[in-house]
């Protein structure tokens, strides 16, 4: 194998294991060491490839939130599912990617990063996340209330996701199935907790 296609075979590796373990135990949790470790590479051989952790977490983010907007971007376009149910889908592919709580794990990366490192993964949210959901409120048939624009509906939503990741309490216990509890925690989220008359 020549070098260039090793050195490509490595930086896809490292980037395959960054993204699993930034996702299953966040920025903060990670290390350099840990991913270099389970690859089977030195830390020296890492930062060949990325220069530091932000770095390298900042090129996972970018590329995981990529495939998160064109994949919320594919629900919005199903019009053959009603709103909520086009809701549950872009649940469902956040899921898919985000073993824990998307807003977290946002969160505990803001509290560690560098301010330049911190405005990149802000633009990141907001273009790959906030961007489609806001689109996805801003149909006719999501019927937003008046008082809140899209992205701030956007905001909420994905803040109120938390026990969709199960990282509370499980919501309605364990007699139900994971789809059901996602459609009951969308339903409360959408509908509020009043009954309906």
């Amino acid at each position: 194998m020549k070098r260039a296609e090793q050195l490509e075979k490595t930086r896809q590796a490292i980037l395959k294991t960054a993204t699993k373990l930034f996702l299953q135990k966040g920025f903060g949790e990670t290390s350099t060491r840990d991913i270099a470790k389970q690859i089977g590479i030195t830390q020296p051989a890492l930062y060949h490839h990325f220069s530091d952790k932000e770095v390298l977490y900042l090129e996972v983010m970018t590329r995981l939130s990529r495939k998160i907007r064109q994949e919320i971007n594919k629900v919005i376009r199903k019009h053959d599912l009603d709103p909520e149910e086009q809701l549950l889908e872009i649940v469902h592919v956040l899921k898919k990617h985000h073993p824990l709580s998307i807003y977290d794990q946002y969160n505990q990366a803001m509290f560690l990063l560098s301010k330049s490192a911190q405005q990149k993964l802000n633009m990141i949210f907001t273009m790959d996340y906030l961007g489609p959901i806001g689109d996805y409120f801003k149909q006719p048939a999501a019927n937003l209330r008046p008082d809140l624009l899209p992205k701030e509906a956007a905001e909420i939503f994905l803040a109120s996701l938390s026990p969709v990741f199960g990282t509370y309490q499980l919501i309605g216990g364990h007699s139900i199935t994971t789809d059901q509890r996602d459609e009951l925690i969308l339903d409360c989220i959408v509908n509020g907790l009043a009954k309906r008359n």
